[in-house]
């Protein structure tokens, strides 16, 4: 008979009732509830009796007791990292310090770690936040601040720091970050509360830096924070908007004046070596001169001295030689016109000696036949005639 004839019901060829409707939860669930009861020591299908039972309960709670147990231990297994060190505490208690690698500690809730990165520089900003862009976000009620000459500027101020002692940071202080930039605030306003406007703003820049790091290191450490300062930069500082330009005229006066003060100090190295090279020149000069007026009148002196004796002992002799000396000395400076009248006469000689002199350097002979002179005069000129001065000079010496 087929499978599909009446009276066939609803089976299939296999065996199996036809189901067009969903699966029934209840017996899917009664079906889970006895596979459990076999495990955990229920009935369910069971027939073997109360012991097998029992003994297929116990192993089944003590598997997962111990699969339990291995999974409890094993989240206990952490690993820090190079630039990190991890904080046990036990009972919330701090209990140790581990270094970077692997390393297990007792499961929650007996402790638990926390993990702090001690490599990672960060930054307070005072004054301004940066928000992408470097010193925008303006907080007036940080930047403004009071000087020692009670005047007000405006300044904005950055600070990088570090963790340095984990347990520190962590235990200490609450909120350790924001502790650290009240501090620095008010480690800054009291270095510019101790110094002038002008040294702010001009060449204190650095100075003012530098003593707000340390200042701030040494609050830090009062405090037992765990924290170190790394460095401090200024990242602006100007007098407040509504004096900026009077104060820009202010600057630019006094660039003006260190630049006429450089100009001054150039020109002053550039006269002065001049000028005491000039000095030590003209005094140089003036003892060269005094020595040589010295030596001179020394030698004056000393000759006139040996004069003086070879008179004493030889005076005509030393008087016709002395004559004799200057009269050479004095006719050989210049021009001399010797006249020879052989037989005299009383006509009136003429002679240009004007012209004469402008006839040559040196003239030895002259053409006197254009002058009207007597035939029996003859004249001759020479640049020098030592023995007729000779002569003179005895005669003179003899009168």
């Amino acid at each position: 008979m087929a499978w599909n004839e009446p009276g066939n019901g609803d089976k299939d060829p296999w065996g199996n009732r036809g189901n067009d409707g969903p699966p029934d939860l209840d017996e899917v669930i009664r079906n889970m509830q006895r596979k459990l009861g076999g495990i955990f020591g229920g009935n369910g299908n069971n027939t073997n009796g109360n012991n097998s039972s029992g003994r297929g309960g116990f192993f089944g709670f003590g598997l997962i007791a111990v699969i339990a147990v291995l999974v409890w231990l094993a989240s206990g297994i952490y690993i820090v990292d190079p630039a990190e060190r991890g904080v046990v505490l036990r009972f919330g208690q701090y209990s140790t310090t581990t270094l970077p690698g692997p390393h297990w500690h007792l499961p929650s809730p007996i402790e638990k770690v926390e993990v702090v990165n001690v490599e990672e520089i960060r930054t307070a900003e005072i004054g301004y936040r940066s928000g992408g862009n470097r010193g925008g976000g303006t907080i007036h009620s940080e930047s403004l601040m009071l000087t020692k000459d009670e005047n007000i500027i405006d300044l904005k101020i950055a600070v990088q720091y570090r963790v340095q002692d984990a347990p520190k940071y962590l235990f200490n202080v609450r909120n350790p970050d924001v502790i650290l930039r009240q501090m620095m605030e008010s480690a800054v306003r009291e270095t510019v509360g101790r110094s002038n406007m002008d040294f702010v703003l001009t060449e204190g820049r650095s100075a003012i830096a530098n003593s707000t790091e340390q200042l701030l290191q040494t609050m830090l450490d009062a405090h037992e924070m765990g924290l170190l300062v790394t460095s401090v930069n200024m990242q602006d500082v100007q007098p407040p908007e509504q004096v900026q330009a009077a104060f820009a005229d202010v600057v630019k006066a006094r660039e003006d004046e260190v630049r006429q003060k450089n100009q001054a100090e150039a020109y002053s190295n550039d006269v002065l070596p001049k000028a005491r090279g000039r000095a030590f020149r003209i005094v140089q000069e003036a003892e060269a001169y005094k020595s040589q007026i010295i030596a001179k009148a020394e030698g004056d002196a000393s000759r006139f001295t040996q004069v003086m004796t070879e008179y004493n002992k030889a005076p005509d002799i030393t008087s016709e030689r002395l004559y004799l000396d200057t009269m050479e000395s004095v006719y050989s400076k210049s021009q001399k016109v010797m006249v020879d009248v052989k037989n005299g006469g009383s006509n009136v000689l003429y002679l240009p000696l004007d012209r004469m002199s402008r006839r040559g350097n040196n003239p030895t002979q002259l053409d006197l036949d254009s002058f009207n002179y007597p035939s029996s005069t003859s004249t001759t000129t020479s640049s020098s005639n030592k023995s007729s001065s000779s002569d003179d000079a005895r005669s003179r010496g003899g009168r």
